[in-house]
Formats: C-alpha cells, structure tokens, sequence
C-alpha cells in the first residue's frame, strides 16, 4: 500500500476506481479538485438507471455496484427509484431475444464449474434465512461483500454454456435477494438497480420464471414507495412474460402484487377481482411443478396479501378476518407485517384498545428484526393513532412502545404517501 501511494504522490500512476472514491473521501476533496475526472465517469455509470444492454454490461455495471455499496457510496445509498426505469426494465424483458452469451473470457481467467454455481446457492440460501429472521439490515453488508469478492470473478471466468446459463440464473437469484435486503433498508434507488441487474442476469440464464418474480419484486416496491400505476404495471408484465412456463403459484402471487397496488390506488373492484383469481389459482398448485424459491407462496402467504389489500379499500373486518389466517409461525418478518396490518384494520373498525395490544404484540415479535420497511409500517400505524388524540389506550400504548428500539426507528421515517 505504502508503494501505491508513492506512486500516486509521485505523479507516475493515479487511484483506480476502487480507490479513488477512498482518497477522496478521506482528503474532503472532489474528483476534480484532486485530478481524478476519470472517477466522474464511474460516478455517471452507477448513478444510471438503465436494464443493461449485453451480458457484459451487466457483469460491469453489477460489480461497480456491489463495491460502491461495500464502500458506503453515499450517493448510490441515497439514491431514489426512478420511475421509467420501471417501464423500460419491463418493455425491454418482455420484447428481449434470445437469451445472450458472453464472448470468451481472456485466457487464464477462474475456470467455473457447477460445483462454484452450487456454493453460490448455497450461500445465499443462509443469507436469505438470516434476512427472514433478522430483516435486511443485519447481515445486507455481509451479502455484499460475499457478492463483490466471491460471486464477481465467477461472472468473468470461464465456463461452457451449461454452467453459464446455470450461473446466471443463481447469481440473479442472489441479486435478488441484495435487491430485497436494500429495500428492506429503504434504500430504494439501489434496490431498484440491484433488481434491474438480477432482471437481466435471468434473461440470460434463460429463466424466465424467476425475471418473472423479479419484476413482481420490483411491482412490490413501487407500491411501497407510492408508485401505484407502475406497480400494477410491472405485475401485469410479470404475467404475461411467462405465459408459456407460467405455475400457479407465480401466477397467483403476480395477481397478489397486482391487487397490492390496485388496493392503494383506490380501484376496489380490480383489487377484489385480482385477489379472487390469485385464490383460485393456489388451488390448483401442484408444488412438484413450482420452482423452490416461490414455494413459500401458500394460502397464509396469501391471506396476508388480501389482509393489506381490505385494509387499504376500507373494509376493515374482512382485513381483520385474512390477517388472523397470515400467521406462518416460520416468517418473523411476513408474520410481523400480517400483525401490524391487523393492528391497523382493528384501529379502523374502532377497537382502539385490540389495536394497540396487537401493535404491541408485533413490538415484541419484532425485538430482533432490523429493517426499515419494519418501522415504516410503525409508522403508519402511528400517524392512524393520531385521529384518537389523547386516550387511554392511546397513552399506554406510547409509554409501553417507547422500550422497543423499532417503535424509536419509526419516528425516523417518512412516510412516501
């Protein structure tokens, strides 16, 4: 190290794009101030929303993602989603060819074998139970830094097409999963990138069962952050892009994502209908023909969709009635939102007393969980809360709440509607 920067000082070589930022970070000064322009155009590539045109693109521009995200780009952190991002990603998978290849990779690069692809399942397989049990924001860093150090060279190394198309799909799941865990935390601009880049590695692993369920993760988000339209959107084009390897579960779970949004934009009829085809295609499934990672997709899972979607159009008994069916006992976090939507539905039937008892009962299951969307919903309820003023159950219920640190987390949030 004490080499490099000798060098750097001397004028003879310049911080490359992983230390560049470091420099200058720790210096306070700007690329320009220190002549590091070249760090501008880095800069301009991770700040760009866009589905990546080639194979190629989509190595790079994932790679300079998970290290800005390892080394707190703040910018990238900060970042909010963009709109037609959404609308593009989902025109350009449906309209895509054939899945493409990657040219050959240089001569002495890492050779990959199925044995690699399966140990990248693997680890993100203990990754995604960790975020399950925890939220994203408890392990999201060490995903990172596993990705960026041990994922990144396998993309560029070399591999027949078997394992490519295998390796593809599997990193796109872990992508996935870095895309859910940075939504969790609301960094919403660099969940939509990482869902962007998990799109296009499906494309070209040729699974489009799984772009599917990447573009219904993506229609989850925007109708967290507000953007109703787009959220329905990005459902509908999950449906119709795997029309020929559709299951039923992916397709209930993409007519779910669509009443979510359908639902916060006040179209109760679409929401109903949405919600009753979802019902009756999980009544035909057959787990056998399901892909693994959508298998958790049963009726609680269900339940707990239909619970948010009465919530959302007024009818707060039938809320009440699919919360109370969303309990899994095996999802602390699914669990923790089905209890909180309950909590709202009783507040809405006027049961203030059962509301703030079950708020604070999600506060206990809730003791370990590290994630924003988490406080979010805390949030929410509080901002319901305010409509009681002063009463009895109101005050209990803030003086027991104020122990539980994600009660304290809410009062950070800002509500996107």
């Amino acid at each position: 190290m004490k080499r490099r920067i000798a060098s750097w000082e001397n004028g003879h070589s310049v911080p490359d794009d992983f230390y560049g930022p470091l420099v200058c970070e720790a210096l306070g000064k700007s690329p320009v101030e220190l002549g590091l322009g070249h760090l501008l155009a880095q800069d301009a590539q991770l700040l760009d929303v866009r589905y990546p045109p080639t194979p190629e693109d989509a190595f790079r521009s994932v790679d300079q993602l998970w290290r800005a995200d390892l080394h707190g780009y703040e910018p990238l952190l900060l970042s909010e989603a963009s709109q037609p991002a959404w609308s593009e990603a989902s025109l350009r998978w449906l309209v895509a060819p054939e899945p493409s290849f990657p040219t050959s990779s240089p001569e002495g690069s890492l050779r990959v074998g199925l044995a690699d692809v399966d140990a990248v399942k693997s680890t993100s397989d203990m990754f995604a139970d960790m975020d399950d049990r925890f939220g994203g924001d408890h392990g999201r860093q060490a995903v990172i830094q596993y990705l960026s150090r041990d994922v990144a060279p396998l993309l560029t190394g070399q591999y027949t097409e078997a394992v490519g198309r295998a390796l593809f799909s599997t990193v796109a799941e872990s992508t996935l999963l870095a895309a859910w865990m940075s939504y969790d935390t609301c960094h919403h601009g660099l969940a939509q990138r990482y869902f962007l880049q998990a799109l296009r590695l499906a494309q070209d692993g040729d699974d489009r069962r799984l772009a599917g369920s990447i573009l219904s993760a993506m229609s989850h988000q925007a109708t967290f952050i507000g953007n109703f339209v787009e959220a329905a959107t990005l459902a509908r084009a999950a449906r119709m892009g795997i029309a020929g390897v559709a299951t039923p579960t992916l397709m209930a779970q993409f007519h779910a994502m669509e009443a979510r949004a359908l639902a916060r934009s006040g179209d109760a009829r679409g929401c109903e209908t949405a919600l009753a085809e979802a019902a009756r295609l999980l009544e035909s499934v057959n787990n056998d023909d399901e892909p693994e990672w959508i298998t958790y997709f049963d009726q609680a899972e269900l339940a707990a969709e239909a619970a948010h979607c009465f919530r959302d159009i007024g009818k707060a008994q039938k809320a009440v009635s699919q919360a109370e069916n969303a309990m899994s006992g095996s999802h602390v976090r699914s669990d923790f939102f089905a209890t909180m939507v309950l909590a709202d539905a009783h507040l809405a039937a006027g049961e203030a007393e059962e509301a703030c008892t079950i708020a604070l009962d999600a506060l206990d299951m809730g003791t370990q969980l590290k994630s924003k969307r988490c406080a979010g919903y805390l949030a929410e309820f509080r901002e319901n809360l305010k409509q009681l003023g002063n009463a009895a159950p109101v005050r209990d219920f803030h003086e027991q709440a104020a122990e539980h640190r994600l009660w304290q987390d809410a009062r950070e949030v800002k509500l996107p509607y």
